[in-house]
């Protein structure tokens, strides 16, 4: 009794520093590509108008729409601020850099300021170190990425520079595909971590799966009798959730398919809308409450082209984009293992207790629909107020 009551005590606490502590907007990305070839090296550096927009200042006269001629008008600064925050050294010699042309590009997610630049490098190349320091927006957003494409005479490399990392060290004349693929794992285990409407969409259906589903009993839900059931449920949502999101995140990765960025957003946060409500108010047809692994399974090829940003944009070659894509996966599943091995355990021993049914599932189910209704409200007028 008291191991169960202070289990309880856990799941309330952990849910009530989680919830508001969430947000859900696009992350911060920037695409760099630099292409190395002989003594040349040319580089495009792609970076969201939005985050310019926070760091610089881009609409001048405020009318929340940000125009080519405000971007013009700011393109010595833009180059300033960008270039202020990279180093790429050949060897221990830093290269100069200079921007050669600037340009605006439509990617799924909004508009990207682009740059394109030149470097000089003083230190021969052969059988030296590109040495690369990264550091944008990393001093007003912690969560922002750097997704780097480096050519070096054919040989292809990605990486991932987060604020945690932002120096990183590539061999010349070396492709290393197994680091490329541990820093995509690596990412999708931080996608999961920090996209808080996928994780929330997936508590939605795992906190029911200790329970059953009937007219009888409090709110017409009872619990499991064996922990068996309960990992079985678990297995059976998460599996059809994984599988789902695989097959659209490889579709919409590989340019099969690429709907709007804005529609998945909106349909991400309807799917956690529903899900929570019919938590508390049954939503779906009794055959679906029968059957969650069809709810996941649906909401969940939905997720999969929310997943697909962090690769769209790179461009790789065939072969080292299913590699990264297959690393981005298994960091996404990884994620999803942790998750469940924290929730379910807490789960299955406070299933009978009351406060699990009043707090747990009800009020939080309550509070993730209030939530996912302010994203739903941002995402289809463009407006962010919600300050999460």
């Amino acid at each position: 009794m008291i191991i169960t009551r202070w289990l309880s005590y856990a799941v309330v606490l952990a849910w009530s520093l989680f919830v508001p502590s969430v947000s859900a907007h696009k992350a911060s990305d920037s695409l760099l590509t630099l292409e190395r070839n002989g003594a040349e090296l040319r580089g495009q550096w792609d970076i969201a108008l939005r985050d310019l927009d926070v760091a610089i200042g881009l609409d001048a006269n405020a009318d929340g729409k940000i125009e080519w001629g405000e971007v013009k008008a700011k393109h010595a600064e833009i180059a300033n601020y960008a270039m202020s925050r990279i180093v790429i050294s050949a060897g221990d010699k830093p290269c100069t850099l200079s921007v050669t042309e600037h340009l605006l590009e439509r990617h799924g997610d909004g508009t990207y300021a682009v740059m394109r630049f030149i470097g000089e490098c003083h230190q021969v190349w052969a059988d030296t170190m590109l040495n690369i320091d990264y550091r944008l927006f990393f001093d007003i957003d912690t969560q922002h990425r750097g997704l780097l494409k480096l050519n070096n005479n054919g040989h292809t490399r990605s990486a991932i520079f987060p604020a945690s990392q932002p120096r990183q060290e590539f061999k010349v004349n070396q492709s290393d595909a197994t680091q490329g693929f541990l820093d995509f794992v690596g990412d999708g285990i931080k996608h999961i971590a920090v996209g808080f409407d996928h994780i929330l969409f997936l508590v939605m259906l795992l906190l029911p799966a200790v329970l059953i589903r009937t007219d009888q009993g409090e709110k017409g839900w009872v619990p499991v009798t064996t922990f068996r059931r309960a990992l079985l449920n678990v297995a059976t949502i998460v599996t059809a959730f994984t599988v789902a999101h695989s097959i659209t995140l490889s579709a919409a990765t590989l340019g099969i398919v690429s709907p709007p960025s804005r529609w998945v957003e909106i349909l991400i946060a309807v799917s956690v809308v529903m899900t929570a409500i019919d938590n508390v108010v049954p939503l779906f047809p009794a055959a679906l409450h029968k059957r969650p692994w069809l709810i996941a399974f649906g909401f969940g090829l939905i997720h999969g082209f929310g997943f697909a940003g962090v690769l769209q944009g790179l461009n790789l070659p065939r072969a080292d984009l299913m590699l990264s894509l297959i690393g981005f996966n298994v960091g996404v599943e990884i994620g999803q293992l942790a998750l469940v091995a924290f929730l379910l355990p807490a789960a299955y021993a406070i299933r009978a207790r009351s406060i699990y049914l009043r707090v747990v599932l009800t009020g939080g189910s309550v509070a993730t629909a209030s939530i996912a209704a302010g994203w739903l409200l941002e995402r289809s007028i463009d407006f962010q107020f919600m300050p999460f």
